[in-house]
């Protein structure tokens, strides 16, 4: 879902910034990540261990992205990644995930590369920035997890395909062509008319190309999502969505562009969000998740399917009503904004119910393995697969 011209998760929310050493110190996570991830418990009466394995979530965030903002994001303006969620994100066992930065216009995202590399140095304890699937890897062996750069849109570039290399030497790593509505490559999954892909959106997927930034195609409408398969001369990724065969919604894919992504050697990143509910009316839920992952596989094979959850791994409030509050403005605001769609409502949460806090990537493995996954199955589902497909496109 996210962000778009500032109504979105974290921009609504009130801005981002790095934090203080000392803040991380204070909140007792320096020198907690080997130890936590050794107290996880282990597999028992058939549980799936996780622990060895990479997780990398191919969109999402550590902080909660629709609920109450944590105050210590308000109190220290350098700080990017509440204490909270960084503790939850150890442990959750989460390797790596594709966070989302500001991609209003080419200052704010410069800004926020630049905001977030400060953070990251002054909490090498625990987090690292990724710029290849080796620093994936190492992460994982210095229960570290690793922040991949990623945008949810093109307007940072205006109308000049050559600063995809100014972005690509500052560490962008994930470019989505499209937000949910027209812009100068294409159209989103609610521009009126599904215009496909632009003389300019060839010219920036060409560029993309040349410098092995992914390609991402979420929020895309389906006529620009095809001809980008199409006219990329690499894999393209699909970091967040779902199938539209299992629950209609413009923000997922038809079978024919998500065949066509894999056929393509690309990958497939299924959400865990309320456009999957298959009941409308309802919030979504850990089966209507495992629904949508089971179809993705059917069509796509299981080497191109992953997870992109597009939500964070801290603690929800138990509090409905604090937790429902600021998800019902950012309902109103991105109604008002033009760039919702169908499904979000302000009484019914964001979440998949069972697959939230930093339990979610074990709670889904477990359920994945009730339904007769493998384990082999499940790992390739949890990174495995994009950590593969990350490594086709950055050649590392």
């Amino acid at each position: 879902m996210d962000r778009e011209q500032g109504i979105g998760r974290r921009a609504f929310m009130g801005g981002t910034a790095g934090a203080a050493v000392a803040a991380l110190a204070g909140s007792g996570i320096a020198g907690s990540g080997a130890a936590m991830a050794q107290n996880r418990p282990a597999a028992a009466g058939g549980r799936v261990d996780i622990r060895r394995m990479l997780i990398v979530n191919s969109l999402g965030d550590l902080d909660d992205s629709y609920g109450p903002r944590p105050p210590e994001l308000d109190s220290d303006k350098r700080m990017m990644i509440s204490p909270g969620a960084l503790r939850a994100g150890l442990e959750s066992g989460l390797t790596a995930v594709n966070i989302t930065l500001d991609a209003e216009d080419f200052e704010a995202c410069t800004t926020a590369i630049g905001r977030y590399d400060d953070f990251v140095r002054n909490h090498s304890v625990v987090l690292s920035k990724i710029w290849t699937t080796a620093d994936i890897r190492a992460a994982k062996a210095a229960n570290r997890v690793g922040l991949i750069y990623g945008v949810q849109n093109t307007t940072m570039l205006g109308d000049k395909a050559e600063r995809v290399d100014t972005f690509a030497d500052l560490g962008l790593r994930i470019v989505q062509l499209t937000y949910n509505s027209l812009n100068r490559v294409g159209g989103g999954s609610m521009a009126p008319g599904n215009p496909g892909l632009t003389d300019f959106g060839r010219e920036v997927v060409e560029r993309l190309n040349g410098r092995r930034i992914v390609v991402d195609l979420s929020h895309s409408g389906q006529r620009i999502c095809l001809d980008a398969v199409r006219a990329s001369k690499q894999p393209i990724a699909i970091t967040h969505t779902g199938c539209k065969a299992v629950a209609d919604s413009p923000r997922s894919k038809t079978d024919e562009e998500l065949r066509l992504v894999a056929e393509r050697g690309g990958y497939v990143g299924i959400y865990w969000v309320m456009y999957l509910a298959r009941q409308k009316g309802r919030e979504a839920d850990i089966d209507d998740v495992v629904a949508h992952i089971e179809h993705a596989i059917q069509v796509c094979g299981e080497d191109h399917v992953g997870i992109g959850t597009d939500y964070g791994v801290a603690p929800l409030n138990p509090d409905r009503a604090i937790q429902a509050a600021p998800w019902a403005k950012m309902v109103e605001a991105r109604a008002k904004a033009g760039v919702a769609a169908p499904g979000e409502y302000p009484d019914i949460l964001p979440y998949a119910r069972g697959l939230t806090g930093p339990g979610q990537f074990q709670a889904l493995a477990d359920r994945l393995a009730a339904r007769g996954h493998s384990a082999g199955r499940i790992e390739k589902i949890l990174g495995l697969n994009f950590t593969r497909y990350l490594h086709d496109i950055w050649g590392a």
